[in-house]
């Protein structure tokens, strides 16, 4: 059973960055609107690599999601789905899907706007204003994620990724990762 706390964590993330029609669940047209959104907020006209990097990454997303979660094969994934999928991911991180996978990445990397292998405050901070997440809350929220430190590395996210996920301790320094700093 998953507990309040995790659960909490599980739907900020559902949604802040996925139900982004917000219509209580998740469906194709949700990542369309996201791509519409990160894009737009970075300046990627519909011919940029970037662009296409974020369109061809976010719908790979969506199929393997949709594959994995829908359990009633509704072409939507509902709350209850998402709390699921994220539950069997913490049973066992280190089998997590491929879409999962991706979307670790992809969150990096969209984080990573100088390409210089590391987050700082600046890079995270301006990611999660575009989703509609308060500046000064993504800052602090940073802060305790990176413990501290100026940047945040692939291997650390990664890490503090699977943490978020995984951890009932609301002190772990991965329960930052998704920009807010209590559930």
């Amino acid at each position: 059973m998953v507990s309040d706390f995790r659960k909490k964590k599980f739907l900020h993330v559902f949604h802040a960055f996925f139900d982004t029609d917000k219509s209580g669940s998740i469906e194709k047209a949700d990542f369309d609107l996201a791509i519409e959104r990160i894009t737009k907020s970075r300046g990627w006209a519909a011919g940029d690599a970037k662009f296409k990097w974020t369109q061809e990454s976010l719908l790979k997303i969506w199929e393997g999601l949709q594959s994995r979660a829908d359990a009633d094969n509704d072409g939507q994934i509902s709350q209850d789905e998402w709390v699921a999928i994220w539950d069997n991911f913490a049973k066992n991180p280190a089998s997590a899907a491929e879409w999962q996978n991706l979307y670790c990445k992809f969150a990096f990397d969209l984080e990573d706007a100088s390409n210089d292998g590391s987050i700082n405050s600046e890079e995270f901070s301006s990611v999660f204003v575009s989703f509609g997440l308060n500046k000064d809350d993504a800052v602090a929220a940073f802060n305790k994620m990176a413990a501290g430190k100026a940047e945040v590395s692939w291997p650390e996210f990664q890490a503090l990724w699977k943490e978020y996920f995984t951890t009932e301790d609301v002190n772990a320094p991965g329960n930052f990762i998704f920009g807010k700093t209590s559930f």
